[in-house]
């Protein structure tokens, strides 16, 4: 008899559920360019020779840089839906 798979839970409450890092990263990169990143999120790899690949290996291993970097995607999605609403 096989065995099923348990459902993944749904997060309804969690705006970042199922968004993959990479494309938080390509979305801010797009959005505000390195420079302006560094300037914010203080964290090296956005300001010495700054790449995805990079930055990507960095943010999966510090948590707290990972958060930072999430927090100032909602942000930055919270500031361009504002500005929808006042268009």
């Amino acid at each position: 008899m096989k065995e099923k798979k348990p459902q993944l839970s749904s997060q309804p409450n969690n705006p970042l559920h199922g968004v993959k890092l990479a494309d938080i990263l390509e979305y801010l990169v797009e959005e505000w360019g390195w420079k302006e990143m560094g300037r914010i999120i203080n964290i090296r790899c956005f300001k010495n020779d700054p790449s995805i690949k990079s930055s990507l290996k960095f943010l999966r291993r510090t948590e707290w840089a990972r958060e930072e970097v999430e927090e100032f995607y909602l942000y930055t999605l919270e500031k361009k839906a504002e500005s929808k609403k006042d268009d």
